[in-house]
């Protein structure tokens, strides 16, 4: 499942930490939004998709409920294996 859009902001993200960490922030850790695609908590709905792994559900409620690993879940798993070299 294609989310270059996901992957390009995780990326943003990680470089302005990295950024930070130059400038001499003590950053301790980042933490990403929830891993797995979520129910949006204002809309019930889950047409916004926030993360790596994909979930067939519809904004009804119905589908298989089967996960599946999204491109951006096999690109944030370099990330951290490389401790962000590969960004």
């Amino acid at each position: 499942i294609q989310d270059d859009y996901r992957i390009n902001y995780l990326r943003d993200h990680l470089i302005e930490a990295r950024e930070a960490i130059e400038d001499g922030v003590d950053l301790i850790g980042y933490s990403s939004w929830g891993p797995i695609d979520l129910v949006s908590a204002s809309t019930a709905e889950m047409k916004k998709r926030y993360g790596y792994i994909y979930v067939d559900r519809g904004n009804d409620g119905k589908g298989t409920f089967e996960r599946k690993k999204k491109k951006s879940f096999y690109w944030y798993k370099d990330v951290i294996a490389t401790n962000g070299e590969s960004l």
